[in-house]
């Protein structure tokens, strides 16, 4: 095993050892470990969902749950969030205010993140479950490697552990290119060595991807519960010189928004931080209050606000002609600020929130002249996931799942879009040493 980490200068050799297969032997077995527990956490978190928003309403003699129901909801989700940060190692869990993180978490920290996922986004804050995933599954895969041999180098943990990042972040996106292509990035993953991480975890992956397949008939549970899936959108053939346009205008727009609304994240993780006992539950009083907010504004639920969207969001496409200009401009307003307030305050990732806002914000250009709802919709997506992660390719590739029951023709549109909206947030935040609005991510991240 040792010379499997040990040969940088010459990759293929390695490959053809046989410590290798037995990388990836231990790769297949973490993959299965980690995908299962990815299962069961994703399925913890839909049941607390159904749970509390509404089979206790039920219980409690309502028809469904109230719009002030979510006020006391999600204060009990800032009190264990504020616990999880100062009592348990690891602070809960990587900031998500400070985008996506890639690292190694060690096992010590799991208990600290999954017990602020499971409060924050159970809970109803609007926050994604992959920031949790990718640190449960490299933790899992680290712990795993060092329960089996207390010897082993630190480069195999971290190929081990990252076998744990894709089998986990597979699950949720049932596909295992999506998961190598973010992780690969989110990571920084590069160079001669890359074949000696993505083999194992491609392995891992698509272990993950069978787990996340099999797991409705094995357990009759449906996995729209928690798998992203292609959105029903109108089929689109090929662009012309306005989608082009449009294209560009609207990535621009949403790279604009996305930069002003993580500004707003690390300012308040800044105030936050300073007592988190009372000013966590206090976020996400504010939460509560902008969802009910835009309820009483609307006509919608206060769900639309609340949650990562991951699961409004094939409703929201396909109910695209049930939403005016007005309510599309005003769900991302409301659940823009109550995003950025979540990032700055709770534990979890930001990417389905900013799959949902790209889409909202898509199906409002969609109204532009010459402009189509899927295209529209494809650059929102992709826009918004590379002005948030900074990950261009990732952006490509999600976007193009998203749509891909329309058809080829959106993509190109979305490649210029992720690059426009790219660049634009990249000179927006300007060099790292001269951004002041960066915050120190926490231990564990």
């Amino acid at each position: 095993m040792a010379e499997t980490a040990a040969s940088p200068g010459d990759p293929a050799s390695t490959i053809r050892s046989k410590r290798f297969v037995v990388l990836l032997v231990l790769a297949a077995l973490i993959g299965v470990v980690a995908s299962l527990a990815a299962w069961c956490f994703l399925e913890l978190i839909h049941q607390i969902q159904v749970g509390v928003y509404t089979d206790l309403p039920q219980d409690l003699g309502y028809d469904k749950a109230p719009e002030w129901w979510s006020l006391p909801v999600v204060a009990i989700a800032g009190v264990v969030t504020a616990f999880a940060i100062v009592r348990l190692p690891g602070r809960g869990g990587h900031l998500p205010a400070n985008g996506l993180s890639g690292g190694v978490t060690p096992p010590v920290y799991l208990p600290g993140v999954i017990l602020a996922a499971l409060a924050t986004i159970g809970l109803g804050i609007v926050l994604g479950p992959e920031a949790p995933l990718i640190a449960l599954g490299s933790g899992l895969g680290l712990l795993a490697i060092r329960l089996a041999r207390r010897d082993t180098p630190p480069q195999v943990g971290e190929v081990l552990a990252a076998a744990g990042m894709f089998a986990s972040m597979a699950l949720i996106f049932a596909s295992p290119i999506i998961a190598a292509v973010i992780l690969i990035e989110a990571a920084g993953l590069g160079g001669p060595r890359l074949p000696l991480v993505l083999l194992p975890g491609l392995l891992a992956a698509g272990i993950g991807s069978l787990v996340s397949i099999g797991m409705g008939s094995w357990t009759g549970l449906s996995t729209s519960a928690y798998a992203l899936g292609p959105l029903s959108l109108p089929s689109f053939a090929r662009p012309d010189i306005a989608d082009f346009a449009w294209s560009i205008l609207l990535a621009a727009a949403v790279a604009i928004v996305s930069f002003v609304v993580f500004r707003l994240a690390r300012s308040t993780a800044r105030v936050v931080t300073t007592r988190p006992f009372v000013l966590v539950p206090v976020a996400g009083i504010a939460v509560s209050g902008l969802a009910i907010a835009f309820a009483e504004t609307t006509g919608k639920g206060v769900n639309k606000v609340l949650f990562s969207g991951q699961d409004a969001l094939p409703g929201l496409a396909s109910g695209a002609a049930t939403w005016s200009l007005s309510a599309l401009a005003l769900l991302i307003a409301f659940k823009g600020v109550a995003w950025a307030i979540s990032l700055g305050s709770f534990r979890g990732g930001p990417t389905f929130p900013a799959l949902f806002l790209g889409a909202a914000g898509g199906l409002m250009a969609g109204q532009l002249p010459g402009y189509s709802i899927t295209p529209a919709v494809a650059v929102g997506i992709g826009a918004a996931v590379a002005s948030v992660l900074r990950l261009p390719l990732s952006a490509v590739v999600l976007a193009a799942l998203l749509t891909a029951k329309t058809g080829a023709g959106s993509l190109p549109l979305v490649i210029v879009g992720v690059v426009v909206a790219y660049v634009i947030t990249t000179v927006l935040s300007g060099p790292p040493a001269a951004d002041g609005a960066a915050v120190t991510p926490p231990a564990g991240g």
